[in-house]
Formats: structure tokens, C-alpha cells, sequence
């Protein structure tokens, strides 16, 4: 689906834009994913070769309460800029480090809307379905962090720093270097919330 079909009917071509820092995977659950050269998505499932692929979840915990849960998790994104935050605070991360499929860079993942699309290369389509709820592994993975990338707002309202994920709307390789464009749902929109 290319990025004119989008808009229109209520869809609008948002200002944000940026590009793919890096891509990641991994075939087993592990908590972080191995830098690839290229991924492939694949349409309603995922990530090609990634433990996370399916149209039923595919997240351990999730599958303990009910597996036959539509997959709203296919594709993990995490910005550079969260990356950067964290190494100034002294936490050792790099892309796919914490898990995520695609890093991007100049986009701010947590400001999207539910329902955001995300043009990725040539053919790709990433629609973002919410917020990744971090848990107990990020901590594992280096104390401290856990507390990093939760938050408070004015309201008191706990705030998830951890990244969007997102369904597969039409396949494609994805590549570092890869532009970045988005698109926007009708409003009202929806605020992102864990999923």
C-alpha cells in the first residue's frame, strides 16, 4: 500500500518523517535481538524469522493468559533518541538491545496516535497499535532501566518510554538507511496505551 492510498478519507500525511536506523531479530525469546543487515515483513504476521511472528501472540506472558489473541505485537520500534537519553545516563544500549525490531531515528514514536502508519522502504507498512508495556526483563537485562523508561506525567499517570509496536499492513524489506514517512488516522485520534 503506498503512502498516497493512506490519504484521503479522513487520513492525513503527517510532518514527521525520518528513517531506519537499524534492524533486528531473533528466532528465539530473547530479551535482546541480533542487528540484521535487512528483515522482511510479512503482512499480518511479523517479522520473517523472528520469534514474535504470528497472528496470535506470540509474547510468552500473553500466551499464558490466552493464546488465540490477535497478535497486536508483530513489530517492535524504538527510537535512537531513547537510545541516546539512556547511554547519557549511563546505561550500555545499542539497537536491538532492548528488543526491538526496528530502530528508528527523528520520528517520535511515543507522540503517534493509535492507528499511525508507518511507510518503511519501497513496500513496507507498519500500523502502530501501542506502547510496549516494559517489564521485569529490562531490569534483568541492566538495573536501573526499568526506571528509565517509566515515568510519571503532571497527572501522576504512569508514562511507558519503552517504544510502540504495531501490526504488519503490507510486507517489505526493511533496510538501515530506509526513509521513514507517516501517516495519520481520521481524528479524533487516540492517545497510545499499552498493549
Amino acid at each position: 500500500m503506498t503512502m498516497a492510498a493512506d490519504i484521503g478519507n479522513g487520513w492525513a500525511e503527517s510532518p514527521q518523517a525520518g528513517s531506519v536506523a537499524a534492524v533486528s531479530l531473533s528466532a528465539t525469546h530473547t530479551f535482546s535481538k541480533t542487528v540484521t543487515p535487512v528483515i522482511r515483513l510479512l503482512a499480518g504476521l511479523g517479522v520473517e524469522g523472528d520469534a514474535h511472528l504470528g497472528e496470535t501472540v506470540k509474547h510468552r506472558s500473553r500466551v499464558a493468559v490466552d493464546p488465540s489473541q490477535p497478535n497486536l505485537r508483530q513489530v517492535h520500534l524504538l527510537s535512537v533518541e531513547l537510545q541516546a537519553m539512556l547511554l547519557a545516563a549511563g546505561h550500555a544500549v545499542a539497537p536491538g538491545a532492548l528488543g526491538e525490531n526496528i530502530t528508528t531515528q527523528g520520528i517520535d514514536l511515543l507522540a503517534l496516535p493509535t492507528g499511525a502508519r508507518l511507510h518503511l522502504g519501497e513496500t513496507a507498512l507498519v500500523e502502530i497499535t501501542g506502547l510496549r508495556n516494559p517489564c521485569a526483563q529490562i531490569e534483568h537485562f541492566q538495573p536501573g532501566l526499568l526506571a528509565r523508561v517509566l515515568g510519571r506525567d503532571d497527572e501522576g499517570k504512569l508514562v511507558r518510554k519503552a517504544g510502540v509496536m504495531g501490526i504488519v499492513v503490507a510486507g517489505g524489506l526493511v533496510r538501515a538507511h530506509d526513509a521513514i514517512r507517516v501517516t495519520l488516522p481520521p481524528e479524533p485520534h487516540r492517545k497510545l496505551d499499552r498493549v
